[in-house]
């Protein structure tokens, strides 16, 4: 098995993906995204952090997260997060087998701009997977609270333009 270091800097922003296991798209029923979020909020208060932006699809979900001064435990949060939904997810929605996949991809946030070019990756996601037309289409996603908030036009992106993979 390989040597995976994970570069961490305590107090970062960190950009996620977590994809469900074989890519299984249960992630497209509403009350398992009910649960997810619930467990995340829980988690959260218990290890806070602020969630900077989150697209949720099918099969997989994007988030960008921002820790607190000295904090760099993203990966006990995500396995909390996992276990906790695994549990839940199985009673209440009757889900069998594994849900996720073991690992997760991350990146740390370097500067504003790249901080800018992951969150238009996040909005832009469901319309690169041709989910919806226009990210304003999409509802599991914080681009609804940046147009509230002004930052992003409420008919920003659409499916003409092209958004390279943040690195």
């Amino acid at each position: 098995m390989a040597d995976y270091r994970r570069f961490v800097v305590p107090g970062g922003t960190y950009f996620f993906t977590v994809v469900t296991a074989n890519r299984r798209p249960w992630l497209s029923r509403y009350s398992a995204r009910g649960i997810l979020a619930g467990v995340m909020r829980e988690v959260r208060s218990e290890f806070p952090s602020e969630t900077v932006g989150l697209v949720v699809l099918p099969d997989h979900l994007h988030a960008l997260w921002r820790l607190p001064d000295g904090d760099s435990d993203f990966r006990g949060r995500w396995h909390r997060i996992k276990q906790r939904a695994t549990l839940r997810l199985r009673t209440a929605e009757g889900l069998t087998g594994r849900l996720w996949q073991p690992r997760f991809w991350e990146h740390v946030i370097r500067d504003e701009d790249d901080l800018r070019r992951h969150l238009d990756y996040i909005h832009y996601n469901p319309v690169k997977h041709g989910f919806v037309g226009s990210p304003r289409d999409w509802g599991p996603s914080s681009f609804h609270r940046y147009v509230t908030a002004g930052v992003y036009a409420a008919d920003w992106a659409g499916p003409d333009v092209e958004f390279e993979v943040p690195e």
